[in-house]
């Protein structure tokens, strides 16, 4: 809270204004309850075209490839991943199969 609010709130206080207390918080969903699904969205609902059921493969080769230079000798960041829930953990790992065995994404060498 900050200084002045404090300040101010201790003044209606000693001039006898009622004072509220309230406590917000947000609801937490439970996922297994409702699940978001990209087809509820409203912006997939009005561009069908665009956002397609199933990916036919990788797009066409363009004439600008995007890499990445790197360093010669540096060593990668040796960093964990950041947390995940268990639910969050189990699809991420789905997708991940989903995709390698599409052949859209390859284990890193």
């Amino acid at each position: 809270i900050e200084h002045h609010f404090v300040l101010q709130t201790e003044k209606y206080v000693k001039k006898g204004f009622p004072i509220f207390l309230a406590h917000i918080t947000t609801k937490e969903v439970d996922d297994k309850l409702e699940k978001k699904r990209l087809e509820d969205l409203p912006i997939v609902q009005n561009f069908p075209e665009v956002f397609l059921e199933e990916l036919s493969g990788l797009p066409l080769t363009r004439p600008v490839e995007f890499q990445i230079d790197l360093v010669l000798g540096a060593a990668p960041v040796a960093r964990a991943p950041y947390r995940l829930a268990p639910s969050e953990m189990k699809e991420l790992a789905k997708q991940l199969k989903e995709l390698s065995d599409k052949g859209f994404i390859r284990p890193s060498s």
